[in-house]
């Protein structure tokens, strides 16, 4: 049983096993980068992508197919490299924050001035709605910005009223209104 299980992990040489396991979380990586950008609306970036992805794809899995029948534990290794490029891709496109949000909040009317004027000052459009809450009169913020803001403009709006309800959405199409030309730079 211990030989088999020593013959098993060692029917690949280890090089082989790291290129095949470094490889298939860069290329699943690209892969779940280009699935984000297509949708968000990046279909030149997503192409460019998807060129990599495929090339890539096409080597690793040649290579651990060949060799599939004589050593498993290549599947194996492809099949971890696979989850890992998945969560990378995924954390790689939180920290770049493409696109751009709706963000819905609703303030007290109380407290909707200053913070209406808080977030144009820091150079967002604000729209602003009257509404009737359960006990109160309540106001209703709209705030397009870049995902990439989206956490100051929370932090902001919290700050200034703690019991402010906020829902994000993410954006796939905008056309008109007063956005920044600064903030349309920075898409």
């Amino acid at each position: 049983m211990k030989e088999a299980f020593i013959s098993f992990l060692t029917a690949a040489s280890v090089l082989e096993l790291i290129i095949i396991f470094i490889s298939k979380i860069i290329e699943v990586t690209v892969s779940t980068l280009r699935m984000i950008m297509i949708n968000k609306g990046y279909r030149k970036e997503g192409t460019i992508l998807s060129f990599v992805e495929i090339v890539l794809w096409t080597f690793i899995a040649s290579r651990v197919i060949m060799g599939l029948a004589e050593a498993p534990v290549k599947g194996i290794v492809y099949s971890i490299g696979f989850s890992l490029g998945v969560f990378l891709g995924s954390m790689i496109e939180s920290r770049i924050a493409m696109g751009k949000v709706l963000i819905e909040t609703i303030v007290s009317k109380s407290n909707s001035s200053e913070v209406t004027e808080s977030l144009r000052q820091m150079g967002y459009a604000v729209t602003t709605m009257e509404a009737r809450g359960r006990d109160s009169e309540k106001m209703v913020l709209k705030i397009f910005a870049n995902r990439k803001g989206m956490g100051e403009i929370i932090s902001k709006i919290q700050s200034l009223d703690g019991t402010a309800m906020i829902i994000t959405n993410d954006v796939s199409t905008l056309r008109g209104g007063t956005i920044s030309t600064v903030r349309k730079l920075l898409k």
